[in-house]
């Protein structure tokens, strides 16, 4: 079989996710999946269905790829063994482990590609490719060559007809809803809000035009609210929960490269973030939109729950 020599990183991105896919596939739904198999490298819990899906992407790499680095949740980095590797992927196996153990569509692989030369960044990011893993719905970009299929986003800029997302999974509910609660009261009737268990099927929902935002503010909650980073890992079970590089490091490019709006939620780019790692250092939050206008009335909104929060004392 061919290896990265012989088969260019855009197509063995999707090969990858395509053979993740077709091994998840038969177990959406399926309860055995819900065995807990160990822990994550970020403190996640990983379920019989993730080990599985981890198993298959080691042995696919092995095979195909023997020179390429990769990085997953699971796995943390593995880099092959003689020569250096010239490129590392960036794989989340199942992003939205818990919709897929619950047989619902919000379930994706995330295969994103960088050079591996020095410690890359976001920005390092060449090619990002999303395949959901029910629809088999696939999303691909190449830096600088745009997003396949192309975007369709949305035109609304008004916070109370917005249709957008956040997640809860791992954060504490209370101080992470002061943050949100004028984007979610604004929007609740004249537009929806939603938590869907995937970054990556949030994400790309802005591409396909079916939701405006996606919304995720938690590691700006323990950077700047005194006690936060406890609460956090006291519903996290001892590990802050938030989103890593390989939650956001496809999706990224793909709303990049689809003309969406993608920074943390203090509004700064993700370009410079650090690319290999997973615990709190290398967490990002993050305002994605489907324009300018209305992401800069999210990331005031969030300016301001942030100081209640911080006037409530956290």
């Amino acid at each position: 079989m061919g290896d990265a020599a012989t088969t260019p990183i855009p197509a063995l991105c999707v090969e990858l996710a395509e053979s993740l896919r077709a091994e998840v596939l038969p177990q959406l739904g399926a309860h055995a999946g819900r065995e807990h198999a160990g822990e994550a490298e970020g403190g996640d819990v990983t379920f019989a269905i993730d080990e599985r899906a981890e198993e298959r992407m080691e042995q696919f790499l092995a095979e195909r790829a023997p020179r390429v680095a990769f990085y997953s949740e699971d796995r943390g980095m593995v880099s092959p063994s003689g020569a250096a590797a010239e490129w590392v992927l960036v794989v989340d196996p199942i992003d939205g482990t818990r919709p897929a153990l619950a047989g619902l569509e919000s379930c994706c692989v995330s295969v994103a590609a960088a050079r591996l030369d020095g410690e890359p960044t976001m920005g390092d990011v060449e090619v990002g490719c999303i395949v959901e893993i029910k629809s088999g719905t696939r999303f691909v970009a190449e830096r600088g060559r745009g997003l396949d299929p192309a975007a369709r986003l949305s035109s609304n800029t008004s916070v109370e007809r917005m249709f957008w997302t956040y997640g809860l999974r791992g954060r504490p509910v209370r101080p992470l809803i002061e943050v949100i609660a004028e984007l979610v009261d604004a929007s609740s009737v004249g537009g929806a809000t939603f938590d869907l268990g995937s970054a990556t099927y949030d994400m790309t929902r802005v591409v396909t035009g079916q939701l405006d935002a996606y919304v995720e503010p938690g590691p700006r909650l323990i950077d700047e609210v005194p006690g936060m980073r406890e609460e956090f890992e006291r519903v996290g079970g001892g590990a802050v929960l938030n989103n890593s590089p390989y939650d956001l490091a496809a999706a990224t490019l793909c709303l990049e490269e689809g003309g969406a709006i993608v920074t943390d939620a203090n509004g700064r780019g993700l370009g410079d973030r650090p690319l290999l790692g997973s615990n709190h250092e290398f967490q990002m939050s993050c305002v994605a939109a489907a324009n300018t206008e209305l992401h800069t009335r999210i990331c005031r909104a969030l300016d301001e729950g942030i100081e209640r929060l911080l006037a409530a004392g956290g």
